[in-house]
């Protein structure tokens, strides 16, 4: 039976680790402050932000919240976008997707100051990871290394499969994984949509990770004994439960566990690594944003 990986428990000891590195900015008179922003109706959006609001005040993280209404013109979340990027007490913007249709997302994700993007996804701060000097790793994928350095689970030298070639999180984790470092040196293959016989590329990998948003597409079959899986899917199915449904990843969980030899679990996995990862980036941020020099874990 696979080793259930825990990333509620990872995440905490993230959590705990940046109690002094916030000590150091709050000494220098920095209190790092992370602003986010919603305009949308969706109840998943909403729950997230809240979610995030509340570690921030968990850890000592000032958290600002905007929410635009969804009539509203384009130009307000423009403008807020802007009165963030001059607010000397905002170090980090969030701006919560997916946004309603006639906003377009790449222009907001472009408007926000690289310096304050700690999703890591402005252009700017793409190229720098992709150039191997990033300076703020994407959450998500970021958290599955750092799940992975928890565990003990090595990536020099292992061949790995990541399902997926998002923005968000294939691509930016196939570079972080390729790179010259500690927690890279992986052989990596990029696997989605149009990939020809997929179990064939799962099988012979000693890591795979499933960020595709099908229901359980990776059995047991498509994995090799003794593989590491991380699960980034969270997908709503129809159950006979109280809600009306349920909620699983990419991986069919019992079967994959039987032969895997570390596990993430849906939910539990890599949920709650990407929001200690975007506190971790906050304080990074503040720390460059003023000079200041904070000891990151």
């Amino acid at each position: 039976m696979a080793e259930r990986i825990d990333g509620e428990a990872v995440a905490a000891d993230i959590r705990d680790s940046l109690a002094g590195s916030i000590d150091r900015l709050k000494a220098e008179g920095v209190e790092p402050g992370l602003a986010t922003v919603l305009m949308s109706d969706d109840p998943a959006s909403e729950t997230y932000v809240s979610m995030k609001q509340r570690d921030c005040e968990a850890v000592g993280i000032n958290g600002i919240h905007v929410e635009i209404d969804t009539d509203a013109p384009p130009a307000e979340l423009y403008d807020t976008v802007e009165d963030l990027n001059d607010d000397p007490g905002v170090h980090g913007i969030l701006v919560q997707m997916p946004l309603v249709d006639d906003i377009d997302s790449r222009r907001v994700l472009r408007s926000i100051d690289p310096m304050k993007d700690v999703d890591g996804f402005h252009p700017e701060n793409v190229g720098r990871l992709v150039a191997g000097n990033d300076r703020y790793r994407p959450c998500t994928p970021h958290g599955i290394q750092k799940l992975l350095e928890a565990y003990d689970i090595e990536t020099e030298g292992a061949d790995a499969v990541v399902i997926g070639r998002s923005n968000i999180v294939g691509k930016p984790l196939a570079n972080l994984l390729l790179r010259k470092a500690d927690d890279g040196n992986a052989t990596v293959t990029v696997c989605h949509s149009r990939t020809d016989d997929l179990a064939e590329k799962t099988r012979n990998a000693d890591i795979v990770v499933a960020a595709v948003g099908i229901p359980e597409l990776v059995d047991a079959g498509m994995v090799r004994e003794g593989a590491t899986v991380i699960d980034v899917g969270v997908n709503r199915v129809d159950a006979d439960t109280q809600k009306g449904y349920e909620l699983v990843g990419d991986v069919a969980y019992e079967g994959v566990a039987e032969v895997a030899g570390a596990i993430t679990p849906v939910p539990g996995g890599v949920g709650p690594m990407t929001r200690a990862m975007l506190l971790y980036n906050t304080v990074k941020a503040a720390g460059l944003q003023n000079s200041i020099d904070v000891d990151l874990p």
